[in-house]
């Protein structure tokens, strides 16, 4: 337990925050974050060797968007940049999660039922 606990990293990056990819142009807003990589092997092993991340570093899913397409992605904490264009995420599962507050900032909306 001691040697994970000395493994764990804290996320650099934040719900709501936005960011872009290191390597490919696309960009979007976290809207969740796992400590580790979380995702089938199947899919770790289609990353191309030579760019594929390490698997004990923090992993992010992205409201996602490129030029072309809006999209969900799950990116590794080395490959991603703070996006600070400050140009809104048109992604249409943002407005469902997020507010965008005054400063350009994502705010998780307060999704409890009254």
């Amino acid at each position: 337990m001691k040697e994970f606990l000395n493994k764990a990293r804290v996320a650099k990056f934040t719900i709501g925050q936005v960011v872009r990819h290191r390597i490919f142009p696309f960009r979007g807003v976290i809207f969740d974050i796992d400590p580790t990589f979380s995702n089938t092997e199947e899919w770790w092993l289609a990353i191309p060797e030579d760019i594929r991340p390490h698997k004990d570093q923090p992993f992010y899913h992205l409201f996602a968007e490129n030029q072309e397409s809006e999209y969900i992605a799950y990116v590794s904490e080395q490959n991603l940049l703070p996006d600070t264009s400050r140009e809104p995420i048109r992604h249409p599962q943002v407005a469902d999660v997020f507010i965008k507050g005054d400063d350009g900032a994502y705010r998780p909306r307060d999704l409890t039922v009254n």
